[in-house]
């Protein structure tokens, strides 16, 4: 735990309980927030960009100070959005917040500004907090709103963060998707009116539309150049951005979570922390705003792996699906161990006692294990891992259960439900959620992992798995009047048991998946090391998907498997096994096959990827990322690489996407390097049976591979290469 000292800083003149008139200036290493309050006034939004001498500097090139930083209904313009709308106990709907004091949290690596601001009228406190840090281009901001009336009041919309922006040639990139297909970047310019970016799926937050956004201000969006700001919400539920364009001077960005069906009750003496809106700003393009997010997430906002690497793994599911037994769980470790990967996880299919779980239809809730298929427990397998100098894994659903379940059956009110009303059924066709606000089911969840890690303290790790939303808005738990709770409750029970887990198991390494993808967000990340990038391992598409996450993650979040061919995903599609493997070494790499059913080529190949990756591992994934040629370009190749904090080592990934007669290649200019230094070019995971390309072993000054570059030599179809780039 960081020790934290309070440091109260004046704003021309003392601070206090009086109204006050000051200048605040937020800076990271290479950006500046600029916030202002005349007496009597509430919060004013002045600048966010890279570094200015200050706001009368702002004020000479005439900068308009009359943006609300958190605009709140009843003192915006009713033209505006407000960010912030309460239903008061005797029925008023304004809020008229003042400035009344600020203070400044320092920590070893970070200052938090929290400026308090009163209502007018009622008694009601929001406060409004920016935190800075010291390493990193990132500032969070979030909202607490105190109840202090005699009787509940109503968050109507309760926004994290509002931000001002200079209206212009301006366009914004999002994630946009679906199962198997997430995270396609769609670019588009800001016109006027009112663009709305939301997900409602409530357990889910990234599969349709996802919480974080790209702003360019230089026109149509570039890797490596102009000015861009980063938003990500770090919230694991139901959310919307909105931009509102209503004049030409500016655009007003707005994130929070979804008042639909949530408009929030706040009972007298209560608080409500809004989740954290995370901003960066970069002069260095798309690339320079995901490096400072891949920075963050390093050193805060994945608090478990940070800067450690991912294991080499293989998981059972698309080599087995449901049809495990004790015997080809050992066979497959037997494999990735030969292979020299480093971690086995047994996925779904092996629990069940009254309901053995053989496909989708049952036994979730009943997390025992199924005597039939393992009849020696999970200690036979732990013990057969440690004998292959391997680690265990294990796949668990926690947050659901099938009506053809033990559990469902002893606690059928543990589901959301609204009585009265028919159950609607998920995948399998009795797949329903459990009642995260309630305590009991809390509990429960909590016990699923505190008795597999005590009854078997070698597993290493969790695969964590949520394939259902939620369909039947209801709980049984949350008094009627409290209904609309329900969405944010969930979520902030979800939290509360993930906070119990990691606090007794620190050390075990846990997945976040959600069909795939569904739950990659800075919401769930503190309390997780990585993320299952997509439920498709298909290697072409794949490249797409992983661009796209990576705008805001870093690879070592990332989870990319080498998949096996003929590919059903997408249609029963063929791809070497060299461009499956160098696909899936641009992130955490594993594998998601049934090794048996390899030929000698495809083990080949395997095997020499896993003992390149492992020398290349440090590098891509705790390096900076260079974004370098974009799959949706269309210009036949896609490219990126990865640079160490030295700048002296490097890792270029190239893959060939389209192929055809006569086709132009285009060079690949790298990125990162230091211009001065002379760099010698490996070729790494050669194709089994074929030479490294005439270019490896060559070496070249950085400034000649970045203005010049390289023309490869990619002829056949998925052709794709791998160079380790070191001075």
């Amino acid at each position: 735990m960081k020790r934290l000292f309070l440091l109260l800083l004046p704003l021309m003149g003392t601070l206090g309980a009086a109204a006050w008139s000051g200048d605040v200036s937020i800076e990271t290493p290479n950006t500046m927030l600029i916030l202002h309050a005349g007496e009597g006034q509430d919060l004013r939004m002045a600048y966010y960009g890279l570094r200015v001498t200050g706001l009368q500097e702002l004020r000479n090139a005439g900068a308009d100070l009359n943006s609300s930083a958190l605009p709140a209904f009843g003192t915006v313009d009713m033209v505006g959005l407000p960010a912030l709308q309460v239903l008061h106990a005797d029925g008023d709907l304004n809020l008229e917040l003042r400035v009344d004091n600020y203070e400044v949290k320092a920590e070893s690596a970070s200052k938090t500004h929290i400026f308090t601001m009163q209502d007018k009228l009622q008694p009601v406190t929001v406060k409004v907090f920016y935190k800075a840090y010291d390493g990193v281009d990132i500032i969070e901001t979030w909202t607490e709103i105190v109840n202090a009336e005699k009787k509940a009041i109503t968050l109507k919309r309760y926004d994290s963060g509002h931000l001002v922006m200079r209206q212009g040639d301006v366009w914004i990139t999002h994630m946009h998707g679906n199962w198997a297909a997430e995270a396609e970047p769609t670019s588009e310019p800001l016109t006027g009116g009112v663009k709305t970016i939301r997900n409602t799926d409530g357990t889910r937050n990234a599969h349709l539309d996802a919480p974080e956004v790209m702003v360019s201000l230089d026109g149509r969006p570039q890797e490596n150049s102009g000015r861009v700001i980063g938003a990500a919400l770090c919230w694991s539920g139901n959310f919307e951005l909105r931009f509102n364009t209503i004049s030409h001077k500016e655009h007003h960005f707005y994130a929070g979570i979804d008042p639909q069906s949530s408009e929030y009750v706040l009972d007298p003496k209560q608080k409500f922390e809004t989740p954290h809106l995370a901003l960066t700003f970069s002069n260095e393009g798309l690339s320079g705003a995901s490096r400072n997010f891949h920075r963050w997430a390093r050193t805060e906002g994945m608090t478990h792996r940070g800067m450690k690497t991912g294991d080499i793994l293989l998981n059972s599911w698309e080599g087995l699906y449901f049809d495990i037994d004790e015997a080809r769980m050992i066979a497959m470790m037997d494999d990735i161990s030969k292979f020299g990967g480093e971690l086995f996880v047994m996925d779904d299919g092996w629990f069940g006692d009254k309901y053995p779980r053989k496909d989708d239809t049952s036994s979730l809730g009943d997390w025992v294990v199924d005597k039939n298929k393992l009849p020696g427990g999970l200690g036979v397998l732990t013990k057969a891992a440690r004998e292959r100098g391997i680690k265990f894994g294990i796949w668990i659903e926690p947050e659901m259960v099938n009506t053809k379940s033990e559990l469902y059956e002893h606690h059928p009110e543990w589901v959301l439900q609204t009585k009265g009303r028919e159950l609607k059924l998920g995948r399998g066709g009795t797949q329903l959620v459990l009642d995260m606000t309630n305590p009991e089911v809390q509990d429960f969840v909590f016990k699923i992992v505190d008795d597999l890690l005590t009854q078997n303290p070698e597993i290493a790790y969790i695969k964590w798995d949520a394939n259902a939303s939620i369909q039947n808005f209801g709980s049984l738990y949350l008094p009627k009047d409290r209904q609309q709770n329900l969405y944010v409750d969930y979520h902030l029970g979800l939290l509360k048991t993930l906070q119990r887990i990691r606090d007794k198991y620190p050390d075990i390494v846990i997945q976040d998946c959600a069909s795939g993808g569904g739950r990659a967000n800075y919401g769930l990340l503190p309390y997780f090391d990585e993320f299952w990038t997509s439920d498709n391992t298909d290697a072409l598409q794949r490249v797409f998907i992983q661009w796209g996450t990576s705008l805001f993650f870093p690879a070592n979040a990332m989870a990319c498997h080498i998949n096996h061919c003929p590919y059903w995903n997408t249609g029963g599609r063929v791809i070497p096994i060299k461009f499956r493997c160098d696909v899936a070494m641009s992130g955490r790499l594993g594998i998601e096959l049934q090794p048996k059913d390899m030929t000698d080529e495809e083990r080949q190949q395997t095997s020499t990827c896993m003992a390149d990756y492992k020398q290349l591992r440090q590098v891509v994934q705790t390096g900076d990322l260079y974004r370098l040629i974009s799959p949706y370009d269309h210009k036949g190749v896609s490219s990126l690489m990865y640079v160490d904090d030295s700048h002296r080592q490097g890792v270029l990934f190239v893959y060939k996407i389209d192929n055809y007669y006569d086709q132009p290649i285009p060079r690949i200019r790298l990125a990162g390097l230091n211009p001065d230094a002379t760099y010698t070019l490996t070729e790494k995971n050669v194709r089994v049976s074929q030479k490294p390309c005439s270019l490896s072993g060559k070496r070249f000054t950085g400034r000649f591979l970045m203005e010049v570059g390289l023309e490869l030599p990619l002829r056949e179809e998925y052709a794709s290469r791998v160079f380790f780039i070191e001075n």
